[in-house]
């Protein structure tokens, strides 16, 4: 394969990352503060939907992806406030919502299948887009690959290097000591859910108005939503883990369309479905490789067991304290 061959698949892979990245830093922000949105494939499925059907009748993209970015917004409210309020399971509120929010997608959206709309257009940047390499990888996308790779370093300086972040994570570690601070716990579990799950709708609009345009049945997003729930899990919840297990299942997908085209006898759905299960061992893999540098480091102090557990301690990372556990005060009671 040719450099420019190579350029191409690294393109393809910056691009293709993107909706899922946005949605794994929304879903991050969300369970760090504490709450758990299992209806993350329901949501970009119905933000799909409902963004391509606004740009569809109105001509505006932007009010397409707010529209995406509300649904994902409602759902999560919906979630966090039977939660934190009334004290239903989010597990098993977030489960009904993914299903109901995919069949009322399917079900609304079913006239609306292969029809057009606009588009993001690509938007190069001057003078780096020529730039040899990094210019066609990085620099010759339309505005939401910029944004997304923008996202990734300001979500992790939001998390750890501010105020407003120490006291997201504290929300999610130790709620009754915030509430002890003055703090309003559940507040900041809910407007981070629903800004967390406005990403999620929104990276839905991405798929149906960029990355895989238009709306169809199926669509071609579905299972991204299950596939965010582990990358964050398996991330440790952390942004930068999370967006690089982005960036592996895109390049699964990749992957699986190139081995398509040279194994025509084989059915394309295995190769449709292939980056899943490739996806969950390879987390699988690393949650195994960081359990065995555990056991090693502690069986000898030397040198390389240390490096190795360095490594794969930085992969992964323990959940939020609170995470799944509704706060409530005396005051409830």
């Amino acid at each position: 394969m040719n450099l420019t061959g190579l350029e191409s698949i690294f393109s393809s892979l910056v691009a293709g990352a993107t909706p899922i990245l946005i949605a794994a830093i929304g879903e991050t922000l969300t369970e760090k503060a504490g709450v758990i949105n299992l209806s993350l494939d329901g949501t970009i499925l119905l933000g799909a939907m409902i963004s391509f059907v606004t740009t569809y009748h109105t001509g505006s993209l932007g009010l397409g992806f707010f529209a995406g970015a509300l649904v994902g917004a409602g759902l999560a409210a919906i979630i966090a406030g039977l939660s934190l309020f009334f004290g239903a399971s989010q597990v098993a509120v977030g489960f009904v919502l993914t299903l109901l929010a995919r069949d009322l997608a399917y079900f609304f959206g079913s006239t609306y299948a292969r029809i057009s709309a606009p588009q993001i257009p690509p938007l190069p940047i001057p003078y780096l887009s020529n730039l040899p390499v990094v210019g066609p990888i990085f620099f010759n996308h339309n505005i939401l690959v910029y944004w997304g790779l923008i996202l990734i370093p300001l979500a992790t300086w939001f998390l750890y290097y501010t105020n407003a972040g120490l006291i997201l994570r504290a929300a999610g570690e130790n709620p009754k000591t915030c509430f002890s601070r003055g703090i309003n716990a559940r507040f900041q579990q809910l407007i981070y859910s629903i800004i967390g799950g406005s990403l999620v709708g929104f990276s839905g609009a991405a798929f149906a108005l960029c990355f895989k345009p238009g709306w169809g049945q199926p669509q071609g997003a579905e299972g991204t939503g299950w596939i965010v729930l582990a990358l964050v899990i398996f991330g440790g919840w952390h942004p930068v883990r999370a967006c690089l297990g982005a960036y592996l299942f895109a390049f699964l997908q990749i992957a699986s369309l190139h081995l398509q085209n040279q194994f025509e006898s084989v059915p394309a759905q295995v190769f449709q479905v292939a980056p899943f299960p490739l996806m969950i061992f390879s987390l699988l893999l690393v949650r195994l490789l960081e359990g065995d540098s555990h056991r090693n480091l502690s069986m000898s102090q030397t040198r390389s067991s240390g490096f190795w557990q360095k490594i794969f301690s930085y992969l992964t990372g323990p959940a939020p304290s609170a995470l799944g556990k509704p706060f409530s005060t005396e005051a409830d009671h």
